[in-house]
C-alpha cells in the first residue's frame, strides 16, 4: 500500500500530477457537487481535508501575516524549548539548506516560523511568499503546506506543488514533521524542509520524520523525566497515551476509558460505579471489569493503581485536566493551545460521552465569552468547532470589515444555515455598544 503522506508514488510524472492537482484546485475552488467529487478521485485524503479547512478561512491568493519581529522575536526564539535543538536541526538539514536548492525551517505549535535557514538566493525567493521568521504558516493562515498541515495532523506530512491551498506557495514542495514534548506530549511544533519539484521523494520525508525523532531524544536527554509522574495523552485520540519514566505505551479503548474515568475521579469509584460510567446500564459486567482492571493493573504497575475504591495513585498528569484547569484560571488562549481535540472520541461509553461534552463546552464557553477572531477562528479550526454555527457567527462578528477571512466565515455561516435547515441571515453586522 502507497505511503499516504508521501506526494507521489513511484513511476509518477511529475509535470503530470502538478497540471492534475491544478485542475484538481481549480474545480476545488470553482465549486459544485461534480468538482468536489473531481476533486477527491485526484487528491490524497491529506490534502482534500486540508483544501476543505482552509477554504473555510482563506483567500487562495493570501500570503500568511508576520506577528513576530525583530526584538520581540529574538525573545520568543531564545525562550522556546526547540531552541535547544537548533544546534541538531543544523548538524541534520544544514547540509541541504545551503547547497543552493532548499530551505530548512522550523516552527512552532501555531505554526509561527521560528527560523528559517539556506541559500540567500533561495530565501530572497521565499520572501515574496513571506516564508521567513516570525511568519504565521498555520492552516487557518496560509493554508495547505507542509509545516501547516503537519501541526494540524499531528503528523509527518509531504506537500508537492498544486498540492498547496495557497497558489502563491503553489511552485514550492515541502515535507514536515511535528515534534512533542518528550515528557507531556505537547505539541511543540515542527522541522520542515522547502525546495522544488526533487524534494517529492521519500527520502525527503523520511529525513525530517528522523530528524524530529532525534530532536525528540535530545530533549529527553537534556531534561530527564521524572520517575514518579505519569502523563496521559487522551485528547484527539481514539486510543490513549501513557509517557512513564521514558516509556511511551499505547493503551487499548477500554483500558483507555478506564483510566480516564479515573482521573476524573481521584477520590476513587467503585466497581458498581466505574461499571456504570463504562456500560451505562444495569449489566455491570463486574467479572469483564475486574479483569480490565487487573489488566490495567499491570500496565500501570501496582504502585499506581489502587482498589477499594479504584483510584490512582502518585503523581498523574492528563492534557484533558490541563486544558480544564486553563481554562479555571482565566486563560482560554492557553487551553485551546493545549487543546489536542475532542477527549476519547471513539468511546461510547456514558461517563467518557459526559466528560468529553463538559471540556468541550467548557472551552467553547470560554471562547465565545471572549470573543477574541483569533480564539474564534482558532475553535472552528478543530473537529469540534468546524460546524458550530454560534462560532462562526462570532467569528464573522469580530472580524473588521474588510477583513480576508470575514467573507469566508460568512459562506461557512450560509452552507451550515442550509444544512441545519435554518433560513439564511441576511446581515453580519457587528454588535452595537
Amino acid at each position: 500500500m502507497a505511503d499516504p503522506w508521501l506526494a507521489l508514488e513511484f513511476g509518477v510524472d511529475p509535470v503530470e500530477r502538478i497540471a492534475q492537482v491544478g485542475a484538481a484546485h481549480e474545480a476545488f475552488l470553482t465549486g459544485g457537487a461534480d468538482a468536489a467529487r473531481l476533486t477527491d478521485r485526484r487528491l490524497r485524503d491529506v490534502v482534500a481535508h486540508s483544501w476543505r479547512r482552509s477554504a473555510a478561512l482563506l483567500d487562495p491568493e493570501a500570503t500568511p501575516p508576520i506577528e513576530l519581529a525583530d526584538d520581540a522575536l529574538a525573545d520568543y526564539r531564545a525562550a522556546h524549548p526547540l531552541a535547544r535543538v537548533l544546534p541538531l536541526f543544523r548538524d541534520l538539514l544544514g547540509g541541504i539548506a545551503t547547497d543552493g536548492a532548499h530551505l530548512m525551517a522550523v516552527c512552532d505549535a501555531h505554526g509561527r516560523l521560528l527560523w528559517v535557514e539556506g541559500h540567500p538566493g533561495v530565501l530572497r525567493h521565499a520572501e515574496r511568499m513571506n516564508f521567513v521568521p516570525g511568519a504565521r504558516w498555520d492552516e487557518t493562515h496560509a493554508g495547505t503546506n507542509a509545516p501547516g498541515t503537519a501541526l494540524a495532523v499531528d503528523h509527518s506530512v509531504q506537500i508537492f506543488a498544486t498540492e498547496h491551498f495557497a497558489r502563491p506557495v503553489q511552485r514550492w514542495t515541502c515535507a514536515a514533521a511535528p515534534i512533542h514534548d518528550p515528557a507531556t506530549g505537547r505539541l511543540l511544533g515542527a522541522i520542515d524542509i522547502t525546495g522544488g519539484d526533487h524534494l517529492a521523494t521519500p527520502q525527503s520525508l523520511a529525513l525530517v520524520r528522523a530528524t524530529a525523532r532525534a530532536a525528540e531524544a535530545q530533549l529527553a536527554a537534556d531534561r530527564p523525566l521524572d520517575p514518579g509522574t505519569v502523563h496521559v495523552a487522551a485528547l484527539g485520540h481514539d486510543e490513549a497515551e501513557l509517557r512513564l519514566a521514558g516509556r511511551r505505551i499505547r493503551l487499548g479503548r477500554r483500558h483507555s476509558e478506564l483510566l480516564v474515568l479515573l482521573l476524573d475521579h481521584p477520590e476513587g469509584r467503585t466497581g458498581e460505579q466505574l461499571g456504570l460510567d463504562l456500560y451505562g446500564d444495569d449489566r455491570l459486567h463486574p467479572v469483564t471489569l475486574r479483569a480490565e482492571l487487573s489488566r490495567l493493573r499491570r500496565v500501570l504497575g501496582p504502585e499506581l493503581l489502587d482498589s477499594r475504591p479504584y483510584r490512582l495513585r502518585g503523581t498523574v498528569r492528563a492534557d484533558f485536566r490541563t486544558v480544564v484547569e486553563l481554562l479555571e484560571g482565566g486563560d482560554p488562549a492557553g487551553a485551546l493551545d493545549a487543546y489536542a481535540g475532542p477527549l476519547l472520541p471513539g468511546s461510547d461509553a456514558p461517563g467518557v460521552t459526559r466528560l468529553r461534552r463538559l471540556v468541550d463546552g467548557q472551552l467553547r464557553a470560554a471562547v465565545l465569552v471572549a470573543g477574541d477572531p483569533a480564539l474564534l477562528a482558532a475553535w472552528t479550526a478543530t473537529p469540534a468547532g468546524a460546524d458550530d454555527l454560534a462560532a462562526w457567527q462570532a467569528l464573522a462578528r469580530a472580524l473588521p470589515p474588510g477583513a480576508p477571512r470575514r467573507p469566508l466565515a460568512a459562506a461557512r455561516i450560509r452552507q451550515l444555515r442550509i444544512e441545519y435547515g435554518l433560513p439564511h441571515a441576511t446581515s453580519l453586522q457587528r454588535p452595537r455598544n
